[in-house]
């Protein structure tokens, strides 16, 4: 009941917030609604630019001309309902999305996976929001809200309308090689709430969002990239915990939906049967028992776990029969569209089952303001994606998910006049967190072990700690993701576990998961997660370490006996 309740309290504080953002008419009756514009669009298509509508094709401005003037002219070719781009540069994505809309006779959904927003494509350009899993920790869902403002803000510059966020699987698996850090954690009320605030946040700015991976793909350990994962839950499980947080958003009004590659045999006995192809999934659980009427989505159709068993374009058809509205990244765009045509004619599909479907589509473009849609302008781009007050906002983020383990104590007492040891740990340099606090502390020395430092090379650090009176370690998780393990060597981990029995105190710039490999660490008395190894976060913690900054984040996942959900003080 008090989960239920702090939700309750959240969504109407976000509802207050939702008041203040632009106005725009609600999404579920708006595409399911009939217009002048739709329909006169959809009456200049035939039965082939109707199925079309139903596909995107994958798109980069990273991968040279050539590649670019193929899909152009898949899109003029086959008139598709949309792109999906993903990695490349903020102007050069811009120039092929002038480009692909120009090329088409009905404006393109453009869509983008921004799950920590354009950083996750365009990490080089533009700004990366937190992991989900560090958002996971923050107690004030105001600043999620006012992110997911700013996300759509940068994507609409972009010319793009639809994120392929947020993932609201619960992840209480964590040796999943998939979600893990894209989740916000393991309690399904918390998912829910930063969930709900960070798909408000971006439809009140005016995108298109689709929750993901539907029925959940959090408690997996096989990536659906590479094979079939297979979830073994009841089905009364599966009701509980992993659609708690779909159901929940979709009474909120979800605009998109994002069905997974999984095999359930509670709900669908059919063997080797992806999620994404069951008609009782999609149809009867998504849209009639949880009342979905937006958007549904395919996960990406090129993946190993929808086409393994189902091959050679049998996949695309079965998706759409299952009740998909629209397939992301086809192996084959042409040749799903012949077979869809076939399946009318063979009566596994109606022509009603795709123009109604079509019609939602082009409702939603509607709803985006397709309908007078201009070129996007390079002028600023760059500057325009990267706004000071954006770049607070995401300090403030940072600041708020800093979670303190065991007492304050040590911080308490530091002294700055003390002789200080600062050593970070993973690295190959000194790092942005030890530079914040060097200025602050009169007599101190930096030491850098790289992950895979030398018994001579961790001696000689050992040796010269005698020294000093005061001792920060830092631990970082230098690898473009963090994962749930640190890639040290035995001879740093012992080393850890020397230093936790110490006066230190620890700042793990990782994978909160992290901790349990680090047998030991639990003795330390001051424990700072930072979640992720990046400059704001280091920041964050070393504003802690200087006494301008209280943590208030709690733990999103339970790491072992000694670590639960919900800790921080």
């Amino acid at each position: 009941m008090l989960g239920k309740a702090v939700f309750v309290f959240t969504f109407s504080g976000l509802l207050c917030l939702s008041a203040l953002a632009q106005q725009r008419e609600a999404f579920i009756p708006f595409i399911n609604s009939e217009h002048a514009w739709v329909d006169s669009v959809f009456n200049t298509l035939n039965d082939r630019d109707k199925v079309a509508q139903l596909f995107m094709v994958r798109a980069h401005s990273n991968l040279g001309q050539r590649y670019i003037d193929s899909v152009a002219a898949v899109v003029q070719r086959e008139q598709l309902g949309g792109i999906v781009l993903f990695q490349g540069g903020p102007v050069r994505h811009a120039q092929v999305i002038n480009r692909y809309q120009q090329l088409s006779k009905v404006p393109l959904l453009v869509a983008f996976d921004g799950e920590w927003g354009l950083g996750m494509r365009l990490p080089d350009s533009t700004i990366s929001f937190p992991y989900q899993m560090t958002l996971g920790a923050v107690q004030n869902e105001a600043l999620i809200y006012q992110m997911g403002l700013e996300v759509a803000k940068d994507f609409r510059r972009m010319g793009m309308n639809i994120n392929f966020a947020p993932v609201v699987d619960i992840n209480n698996n964590p040796r999943n090689p998939v979600i893990n850090f894209r989740s916000f954690g393991e309690n399904k009320q918390n998912v829910t709430r930063k969930g709900l605030a960070y798909m408000r946040g971006m439809m009140d700015g005016g995108l298109v969002t689709s929750l993901k991976h539907f029925p959940g793909h959090g408690d997996t350990d096989v990536d659906s990239h590479y094979d079939l994962p297979r979830l073994n839950f009841t089905a009364g499980h599966l009701d509980s915990m992993e659609m708690y947080p779909f159901r929940e958003l979709i009474k909120a009004g979800a605009s998109g939906v994002m069905v997974a590659h999984m095999n359930i045999p509670s709900l669908d006995k059919t063997p080797n049967l992806p999620s994404s192809l069951s008609k009782h999934i999609v149809t009867n659980v998504l849209k009639k028992r949880l009342g979905f009427q937006g958007l549904t989505f395919t996960d990406a159709m090129d993946m190993k776990g929808v086409v393994k068993n189902f091959g050679g374009g049998e996949a695309d058809v079965r998706a759409i029969i299952a009740g998909n509205d629209v397939l992301e990244l086809s192996e084959n765009s042409a040749r799903a569209i012949d077979m869809v045509l076939q399946a009318i004619k063979q009566g596994r599909l109606t022509q009603q089952d795709i123009d109604t479907r079509v019609k939602k589509i082009i409702a939603t473009k509607y709803w985006l303001g397709l309908d007078k849609l201009s070129a996007v302008d390079l002028t600023n781009l760059y500057r325009d994606l990267n706004r000071p007050q954006t770049e607070a906002l995401n300090q403030r983020i940072a600041d708020a998910a800093v979670t303190l383990l065991k007492s304050d104590s040590l911080i308490k007492a530091i002294d700055y006049t003390r002789r200080t040891a600062i050593i970070s740990v993973g690295l190959a340099q000194i790092s942005e967190f030890q530079d914040m606090l060097g200025w602050r502390f009169d007599n101190h020395m930096h030491y850098v072990l790289s992950p895979q430092a030398t018994a001579d090379d961790v001696a000689a650090v050992a040796n010269e700690l005698r020294r000093f009176n005061q001792v920060i370690v830092a631990l970082h998780d230098n690898r473009v993701r963090p994962r749930s393990t640190l890639n040290y060597n035995s001879t740093v981990r012992l080393f850890i576990n020397e230093l936790a029995s110490m006066n230190t105190v620890f700042c793990i710039f990782a994978n909160p998961y992290s901790l349990a490999g680090l047998p030991g660490i639990e003795q330390a008395k001051s424990i700072l997660v930072c979640y992720q190894n990046d400059d704001i976060m280091q920041r964050a913690a070393a504003k802690v370490i200087l006494k301008r900054l209280t943590p208030s984040g709690r733990l999103p996942v339970t790491i072992n006996a000694f670590f639960r959900y919900g800790d921080g003080n």
